[in-house]
């Protein structure tokens, strides 16, 4: 199970590495934004997993962490170009 949780955490990475070039290449802000947070999402789950596989709760916590703020930073990116500030 823990080498299955390493795997699965090393292929939540490697999306990470695709979704940047993505978040490079948006044509549009919105493109961009909604990257970032993929970005920030899979991160979480990589979290998850290496806390899970290295028996860590401390990862866990970080990954719970950076989930719920980003999905802050999420919403309010989304406001800001709502208002036409950008």
């Amino acid at each position: 199970m823990t080498g299955l949780m390493g795997t699965a955490a090393l292929l939540e990475l490697l999306v990470v590495g695709v979704l940047v070039v993505r978040l490079a290449a948006g044509p549009t802000v919105s493109d961009r934004i909604v990257a970032l947070n993929a970005i920030s999402t899979q991160i979480t789950l990589s979290l998850v997993c290496l806390a899970i596989w290295a028996d860590r709760s401390l990862y866990l916590d970080v990954g719970l962490w950076l989930g719920s703020f980003s999905y802050l930073g999420t919403l309010l990116w989304a406001r800001f170009l709502e208002r036409g500030l950008l």
